[in-house]
């Protein structure tokens, strides 16, 4: 009888306030049970492959780099300059500019950059503050080779950029329905079979996965495609990397495999 009051009271709770559907539909346990129902074999995430097996590098530069909230890792920005130097003369999308900070680090080493965001007239409908909106593309308004776009994602025309990106960058809204629109642009602007797809926050930290965006990945991903998702060790990315490399199961909380060292210089 306890757990049928609950219900009859849960229910009457959600008829009251209908806006509570919302939040439990977005909550990270319910997208982490449907796609754990639908894909079992993913339960525990995607396969890991680790930072340094990406790169025969053993030092990244990354700058510009704000230190900010509401921005990247600085492991983030390094694995798009290396995956953006894998190819000579590479084509650069990214939906999501921010700061303009990682565009304006892909741009030190790519030929051509696009970056995508709302119009400063639709943030401002959405009740954003001036402020906040004077700050898109800090970084990266005055680089000769990036070009910046306005509007929505949703209803953005991608097809003057379809299958001529090198790498793209997913960094836009982190809601499950964006995120698998976001994620199935992403497959059609890729150039060739060599190019890559980067996706922002597939964790919450390094280590805890945001269930919600690995939905929204992971369904929007052709089925002959999964085999190459991979979350990448020590950043919040998770990627589309069509070659053979060695990968893991994930294990949380993860004893540290690479030690990095930090230099700072102030401009």
């Amino acid at each position: 009888m306890g757990k049928i009051s609950k219900l009859i009271k849960g229910i009457g709770t959600l008829i009251k306030q209908p806006y509570l559907l919302n939040l439990v539909l977005e909550s990270s346990e319910y997208h982490q049970k449907i796609l754990q129902k639908n894909s079992p074999e993913i339960s525990k995430g995607l396969p890991q492959i680790s930072f340094c097996d990406l790169t025969d590098k053993k030092q990244i530069t990354v700058a510009p780099f704000a230190f900010l909230e509401g921005g990247s890792l600085s492991t983030d920005l390094g694995l798009l300059k290396i995956l953006a130097e894998k190819k000579p003369n590479t084509t650069y999308f990214e939906v999501g500019t921010w700061r303009g900070e990682s565009v304006a680090n892909v741009a030190s080493v790519a030929d051509k950059c696009f970056t995508l965001n709302l119009s400063a007239e639709e943030m401002k409908g959405l009740g954003m503050a001036q402020r906040y909106i004077d700050l898109h593309g800090f970084y990266s308004k005055k680089l000769p080779n990036v070009t910046h776009l306005t509007g929505n994602s949703l209803f953005f025309n991608f097809s003057p950029y379809q299958h001529k990106m090198d790498l793209v960058f997913i960094d836009g809204d982190h809601h499950y329905e964006s995120v698998l629109k976001d994620s199935a642009t992403a497959f059609s602007l890729l150039k060739d079979q060599n190019s890559i797809i980067v996706w922002h926050d597939y964790t919450n930290g390094p280590e805890t996965i945001r269930w919600e965006v690995f939905r929204g990945i992971w369904e929007a991903t052709p089925a002959d495609k999964r085999k190459h998702l991979y979350k990448v060790s020590n950043t919040q990315c998770a990627v589309y990397y069509p070659f053979p490399v060695k990968s893991k199961t994930a294990q949380y909380p993860e004893t540290p495999e690479v030690d990095f060292k930090v230099e700072m210089t102030f401009n």
